[in-house]
């Protein structure tokens, strides 16, 4: 079995977990969030401690068991702490500006560009160069990010662009003739 499906997932105090058939609920202070199961695992609730079991001996049953439960524990923190991702603009007049569920960005373009939000993920900027966007689902928030560092990312001769904050841009030398 997967290395990562035996170990149990503990519920903290102020989370309720809801198992019914093939949908698994996680409601915190911060929201809820859902999850369908798959056929070929199984997902017990034993007090506090949540366990995910495989129905079968197969290959994808052992994977399954692990993904299911490394879903388990990121909603589990989603909805006690919720999750950030922190970008970073690097470049001469490049800006962003949060404006309701709208992030505005200034890339260089001959246009702004206006990237929505979509429901559950909010965007922060606490100065023009810098967005911080949070949500409960972990994989919402780091799709938005990546779409937002899909505008324009980290040229490999200059440096500018959109970059994670904890990204690293490897320059290139320029030609010599």
């Amino acid at each position: 079995m997967s290395r990562v499906g035996k170990s149990p997932v503990t519920v903290p105090k102020g989370v309720e977990v809801n198992v019914s058939g093939a949908k698994i609920s996680v409601k915190g202070p911060l929201g809820t969030l859902s999850q369908q199961l798959s056929d070929v695992i199984r997902v017990k609730k034993d007090g506090d401690i949540i366990t995910v079991e495989q129905v079968e001996e197969s290959n994808r049953s052992n994977a399954m068991s692990g993904t299911t439960r490394a879903l388990l524990a990121n909603m589990i923190l989603g909805v006690t702490k919720g999750f950030e991702r922190r970008l970073s603009l690097v470049g001469v007049g490049y800006r962003a500006a949060a404006a309701g569920d709208k992030l505005n960005l200034t890339l260089g373009f001959s246009h702004p560009v206006v990237h929505p939000m979509p429901k559950g993920v909010k965007a922060e900027t606490p100065t023009q160069t810098e967005i911080i966007i949070t949500g409960i689902d972990k994989q919402q928030v780091g799709q938005v990010a990546a779409e937002v560092r899909a505008y324009r990312p980290p040229e490999p001769y200059k440096g500018k662009g959109v970059r994670y904050i904890d990204e690293r841009v490897i320059i290139k030398e320029t030609k010599k003739k």
